[in-house]
């Protein structure tokens, strides 16, 4: 099985750029239990920067390495996120623009172990500042090296920024790692698109984007290789949630999954496959072997309270027992 090593270089550290257009101020706290009406007394709350791309590179940087994180911040929770930003394992690739960072709060309760997310709307971006977006991220993106673009897009934003996104990335021999959600991820099948490195959907987004019901592992497959077909995506990850994952590339497809493990917490679950699956790729692993990690690294992060992501010493640890099959 591939092993991750710790990186020799600063080149081997920085050939990663995540992208992250509508970060969150993230606010995590716990109650007794959580009723309507009465005052709620909280544990101490968490602080967090928190966004896709932000959350890849920190699970990234949980595993030795150091990408660098292109993130738009804005206003007076924009310059707490960039304090909070630069204690983190990265390199930050600043994006100032208009508005007010978004805030998200997370309420767990402690009797019944729910979590309760809100998450508030980020700032309105005009058509502009998306084209200077993407200029920006064009001039800090690593040649021949992988760009992720994962979160949420701001309003405003065009449906088809990945689409320019993979674009662009020609330009620079780098490789785009795809996870979004909602209307750009359906604007992907629209004619015209540009064709993705790697696209990584969950369960209900591959249901959504099908139009169908997923009814097993081999129908998830089979719409994988579609989408292949379709020219959407060179490689497709479809994530099961608690039964790990599948992988479709080239003709071939891989199920993996880990031995069970007890939920605490799904938050960055999926965001900690994404960076332990790019690290692994980057670092020369096949991609069977890159999609064990990415599954040990899923189950390892919902081990954990709140919004911690993986631990490299459990990543290694679920992946050594993890099973891997061709379907």
């Amino acid at each position: 099985m591939f092993a991750l090593t710790d990186p020799v270089d600063e080149q081997a550290m920085s050939n990663i750029l995540t992208v992250t257009l509508n970060p969150a101020l993230d606010l995590s706290t716990t109650v007794d239990r959580v009723v309507p009406e009465d005052k709620l007394r909280c544990d101490a709350p968490v602080l967090e920067a928190g966004g896709g791309g932000i959350n890849v590179a920190r699970a990234i940087g949980a595993m030795g390495g150091r990408a660098h994180a292109f993130v738009a911040i804005s206003g007076y929770h924009g310059q707490q996120f960039l304090d909070i930003l630069r204690q983190e394992p990265l390199i930050p690739e600043v994006f100032h623009t208009h508005g007010e960072t978004r805030q998200s709060l997370a309420v767990t309760d402690r009797t019944s172990g729910e979590q309760f997310r809100f998450v508030m709307p980020g700032p309105r971006w005009t058509p502009e500042q998306a084209q200077e977006a993407l200029e920006a991220i064009a001039r800090v993106t690593p040649q021949r090296g992988y760009l992720v673009l994962s979160g949420s897009q701001p309003p405003g934003v065009p449906l088809h920024f990945p689409t320019q996104l993979a674009a662009l990335m020609a330009d620079h021999s780098a490789r785009l790692i795809l996870d979004t959600s909602g209307a750009p991820l359906k604007a992907l099948l629209k004619v015209g698109s540009a064709r993705h490195h790697v696209l990584r959907l969950d369960g209900a987004e591959s249901e959504e984007l099908a139009g169908r019901k997923l009814s097993d592992i081999h129908a998830v497959a089979d719409f994988a290789e579609e989408l292949i077909t379709r020219g959407v995506a060179e490689v497709v990850v479809l994530a099961l949630g608690a039964e790990g994952s599948i992988l479709v590339e080239g003709g071939n497809r891989w199920h993996a999954c880990t031995q069970p493990v007890t939920v605490r917490s799904k938050v960055g679950a999926g965001d900690s496959f994404v960076g332990v699956f790019t690290w692994a790729v980057s670092q020369g692993a096949r991609w069977e072997e890159a999609l064990v990690l990415g599954v040990a690294a899923a189950s390892s992060a919902v081990t954990s309270d709140g919004t911690e992501l993986c631990r490299r010493d459990q990543v290694d640890e679920l992946a050594r027992t993890a099973t891997l099959r061709r379907i």
